[in-house]
């Protein structure tokens, strides 16, 4: 089965829209800033308040981890086959791996320790790019060659070694949630001590009383980005192509499916998912592409875009 994505074919972004609601009831908690609180701001026009439910960085964690099966400690099963690194520890126990890694590649856990195969397979890939301009083609390939993941996500390889720490592949898929026209929820509660409820409540006794400030809205949105021309500009060519559009829309579907409890307070579904543009672009559905994506990992493969093995393994020691 192959996906139809002629209406891509000259747009320079995907764009889509999803609207979202609580689950249960009508509030909802967004996503806190150190020293900050949840970040609130007004509308471009008019008075309403808006609020950053969860930002782009959060989102991009969040897409990552609706691709992994903890259980298996791998893909997904319609994303097998795609590369990766996996970390193991002393003991042959999986540590972690690229796609869990906030850094992707540039994880210490991939690049601090004894086991230097990633850094030594990066250095030569790229160590060419010590002067001069980054060439961005080159860097997509090797990562496309060896994580994946991190063509869509992007990946900052902030060492020294490699082209003196400038290799920065901004993000091609990027996504945040905003609410609009938003009001505070104000409620608390109390830490109860039956025992002691004068207690010393710098050593957790006693009863300590608390403030909560949750949400109301009746606009939640969540948008989504995708950057087809940076795509494209890494000149892999259309199996590439094809497979990334693909992977970045299973995310999307399935983040919208099944990752939408972003914290114990913030429960919320998709009422509707739009293109808003290019026009005309109907968005594949989940089953569509669970069916689509393994015959364009194995024409990836056919093509010679990933390293075989595809999964990369280390072994981490400090």
């Amino acid at each position: 089965m192959s996906l139809n994505l002629d209406a891509l074919a000259h747009a320079p972004r995907l764009l889509l829209e999803a609207d979202l609601e609580p689950i249960q009831g009508s509030r909802f908690q967004p996503t806190g800033f150190p020293d900050l609180g949840a970040a609130e701001y007004p509308a471009p026009e008019g008075n309403a308040r808006m609020l950053l439910v969860e930002s782009a960085q959060s989102m991009a964690n969040r897409l990552e981890a609706v691709c992994w099966d903890e259980a298996e400690q791998d893909w997904v099963g319609p994303l097998k086959g795609l590369p990766y690194v996996r970390v193991r520890n002393a003991d042959d126990e999986v540590l972690t791996s690229s796609v869990l890694e906030a850094h992707r590649l540039n994880s210490p856990y991939i690049l601090e320790g004894q086991d230097k195969t990633v850094l030594d397979m990066l250095k030569s890939k790229l160590a060419h790019m010590e002067q001069g301009r980054v060439d961005i083609r080159k860097l997509a390939e090797t990562l496309v060659r060896v994580d994946t993941n991190a063509a869509l996500h992007g990946v900052f390889l902030a060492k020294k070694e490699l082209a003196g720490g400038r290799l920065r592949l901004p993000r091609a898929l990027s996504a945040f949630i905003e609410a609009e026209d938003v009001q505070v929820a104000a409620s608390g509660g109390v830490k109860v001590d039956t025992v002691d409820p004068g207690g010393d409540t710098s050593k957790g006794f006693g009863n300590v009383p608390y403030a909560r400030d949750e949400y109301v809205a009746p606009c939640i949105t969540a948008y989504f980005n995708l950057d087809l021309s940076q795509i494209r500009a890494f000149g892999l060519g259309e199996a590439a192509e094809h497979l990334l559009i693909a992977l970045a829309l299973f995310k999307i579907r399935r983040f919208l499916d099944t990752g939408l409890r972003l914290r114990t307070a913030c429960d919320l579904e998709c009422r509707e998912l739009r293109a808003t543009r290019p026009d005309g672009f109907e968005v594949p559905q989940l089953t569509e592409l669970e069916n689509t994506l393994p015959g364009l990992i194995q024409s990836a493969a056919s093509a010679g875009l990933f390293n075989e093995p595809r999964i990369t393994e280390i072994t981490y020691r400090k």
